[in-house]
């Protein structure tokens, strides 16, 4: 049984937007996956995947885990990728712009640890792709001071 798959009582709950953490470093995405995750307890599992790093261990981007973590979460609902900086972004776009990605997958324009939470606690809360990129989005409006 892959991921996403399970018996009737799973299969009855509708499908969950996944989300993608892309970062230079893969202890950054584990973790901020992690507290995102933490952050959204209570509701159902949101499929979220840290694709840090290079292949080799490094620090950078790797396209091959980004294309790896979208499939692991791929539900069927879409799927939000949040990039922490630089090539980041550019591997993110150079992917949906070659369909390496699966199909509704999105590029979410959002603060990497604050839109990270708040597309995973809406996910969790069943909301559709395009308000779970909403929701992150807004996370650039969270004063701090």
């Amino acid at each position: 049984m892959t991921a996403g798959q399970g018996d009737g009582a799973a299969a009855s709950q509708p499908a969950l937007v996944g989300v993608v953490l892309v970062s230079h470093s893969a202890p950054v995405a584990e973790s901020v996956a992690e507290l995102a995750r933490g952050l959204a307890a209570g509701g159902p599992v949101v499929p979220v995947a840290a694709a840090g790093g290079t292949s080799a261990g490094g620090l950078g981007t790797s396209a091959e885990l980004v294309i790896a973590a979208a499939r692991e979460v791929d539900r069927g609902a879409g799927i939000a990728l949040l990039a922490d900086l630089g090539s980041s972004v550019l591997t993110v776009k150079a992917l949906l712009l070659e369909d390496e990605l699966p199909p509704g997958s999105r590029l979410v324009d959002a603060p990497f640890v604050e839109g990270a939470v708040a597309a995973v606690v809406a996910s969790s809360a069943g909301a559709p792709l395009a308000q779970v990129v909403e929701a992150a989005a807004e996370a650039y409006a969270y004063r701090k001071a």
